[in-house]
């Protein structure tokens, strides 16, 4: 089973393959686990920081990843929770 997640402007970002690490959803072009990125940016590490250790996964897709998150929540959060 193949799913893709997220599209930006026809690019895939975000892939869900059983015949890649069992589904986890993946960086689209890469085996580095989405969740990788969230880990690391928890623990206080830049997105440099986690390019490096990862280089198959471009700063593009990193950035992209964080627009597409905060779109979601900005749409799924009604302002006045934030008051």
């Amino acid at each position: 089973m193949y799913l893709c997640i997220m599209r930006k402007k026809g690019n895939q970002l975000i892939i869900i393959d059983t015949e890649i690490l069992g589904g986890t959803p993946v960086f689209a072009g890469t085996r580095v686990p989405v969740k990788f990125f969230f880990d690391y940016i928890e623990a206080g590490e830049t997105i440099d920081e986690f390019i490096l250790n990862f280089p198959t996964v471009k700063k593009n897709q990193a950035m992209q990843l964080l627009e597409t998150a905060r779109k979601l929540i900005i749409q799924q959060v009604p302002d006045e929770n934030f008051a």
